[in-house]
């Protein structure tokens, strides 16, 4: 592309994701939840990740859900990163019709017993409202636990998904290399499921749609300086594309620093089509359509 053919795109990309974002500081000034429905009609949002069991939504918790309804969000995915918050998921998602859980160990999460752990978590798993297992993988980032132990947990849980033939919610940080070996050697019949988050080379997205996963979009694609994730997201088949918040963490630039929820993943969804130059609704419509093909619901 051409520098000034760039920098004519980058700046109609800003424009519009400013113009969305307007929108939603001043929904919020003025004591609204942030409403997108007027772009995106009848489609609907999913948030195919976020942690609403954590100790940061526990004072609004049933307020944040309602917030995500009427901002256009009809589909939370709550996956779990231990025992104890996967049966916090699996609760949650008994007591609100839009939350959907997943559940699983985190690969920063220490495990004493692994044998029981994969014992709780298959009787979690035959829980109707359960549509994943995760939040499993690698972190080489943290190094929180040995990484041979993380390569024995990942693995434990693959296995635990294809037993219950349920889609993967991965982590996979500064360990690409490993997940993709492990995820190699899993029989092809069983691979589905999205890498989390995904902010990996255009070699490793080639990889993992080889495979057959799907990536996670977060907000950081809403980030100014992050020309190159945009770049990779907007030439990504969009039927690979799931949107998540991973809420409380990860806020878009609008409220940088701040508490991340669900209501917000409509500023992913703004992001993306404003790279590949389509509707918001567009984009709703073909990533919600790509997570009721992955989690059944």
């Amino acid at each position: 592309m051409a520098a000034h053919s760039l920098f004519r795109h980058r700046a109609n990309h800003s424009r519009v994701l400013r113009d969305h974002q307007r929108a939603q500081r001043a929904a919020h000034a003025a004591g609204r939840p942030a409403n997108c429905r007027p772009c995106l009609t009848a489609a609907v949002l999913c948030d195919t990740h976020c942690h609403l069991d954590f100790g940061a939504f526990d004072a609004d918790r049933k307020q944040v859900i309602e917030r995500a309804g009427t901002a256009g969000v009809g589909r939370l995915l709550n996956p779990g990163t231990s025992l104890e918050s996967s049966q916090s998921a699996v609760q949650l998602a008994g007591q609100h019709a839009a939350v959907y859980a997943a559940v699983g160990i985190h690969p920063n999460e220490q495990v004493k017993y692994l044998g029981e752990i994969l014992h709780e978590l298959d009787l979690l798993a035959g829980h109707p409202r359960v549509v994943a297992i995760g939040e499993i993988g690698l972190d080489y980032y943290r190094d929180a636990v040995d990484r041979a132990v993380q390569r024995e947990k990942f693995e434990a849980q693959l296995g635990l998904a294809a037993a219950r033939c349920l889609p993967v919610i991965i982590h996979c940080r500064e360990a690409f290399a490993d997940a993709r070996a492990i995820v190699a050697a899993w029989p092809a019949a069983h691979r589905a499921g999205v890498f989390h988050s995904f902010s990996g080379s255009q070699q490793d997205l080639d990889a993992l749609l080889e495979l057959g996963f799907s990536i996670g979009v977060t907000a950081p694609v809403t980030y100014p300086k992050a020309h190159a994730l945009r770049q990779l997201v907007g030439a990504a088949p969009l039927g690979r594309i799931l949107l998540e918040t991973d809420a409380p963490f990860l806020a878009p630039q609008s409220r940088r620093g701040q508490r991340n929820e669900p209501a917000l993943v409509a500023e992913v969804a703004a992001a993306i089509a404003a790279e590949r130059k389509m509707e918001i609704a567009q984009v709703a419509a073909a990533t919600s359509a790509n997570a009721a093909a992955m989690f059944g619901w």
